[in-house]
């Protein structure tokens, strides 16, 4: 299975016209790679908004237990969850009107890819948000 993921001048412009980016599956544990992940793009200057059942806050931002909980628009779904979790997560990015669903490196799911495509969404898999964004050499937001 391949998936052809967005051009980089596509990804470019994703991350810079994205403000606000929900990461699914972030974690308050620091040894996670998801907090390293809020981390990094809470310093990119994005509002990040924790979705995970499990966690209440993470580094100083309240987490909702799922996407439909989130009350602001979300330009980014960034998913760190197994891959046999995203399909319905893709529903969910699509149900709350999300610009693109991001898998993260390590995560594939053509079902859920199809799910975001046909809600027109932009899909990018088995990519790491926070190495595309230093690689597309993205500036820091400063507005948001």
């Amino acid at each position: 299975m391949t998936h052809n993921n967005p051009s980089d001048e596509t990804l470019r412009k994703l991350l810079t016209e994205a403000t606000t980016i929900a990461v699914v599956g972030a974690s308050s544990d620091p040894g996670r790679p998801s907090h390293g992940i809020v981390r990094r793009l809470l310093s990119a200057g994005y509002r990040v908004i924790p979705v995970n059942p499990n966690e209440r806050e993470v580094l100083g931002r309240r987490a909702y237990a799922s996407l439909v909980d989130v009350p602001v628009p979300v330009d980014i779904v960034n998913v760190f969850r197994r891959s046999e979790h995203t399909p319905a997560i893709a529903a969910q990015a699509v149900a709350i009107g999300a610009k693109t669903l991001w898998l993260q490196q390590g995560v594939v799911s053509q079902e859920a890819a199809d799910i975001a495509h046909a809600g027109k969404l932009v899909v990018a898999m088995d990519l790491c948000i926070a190495v595309e964004h230093s690689l597309l050499r993205i500036a820091p937001k400063t507005d948001v």
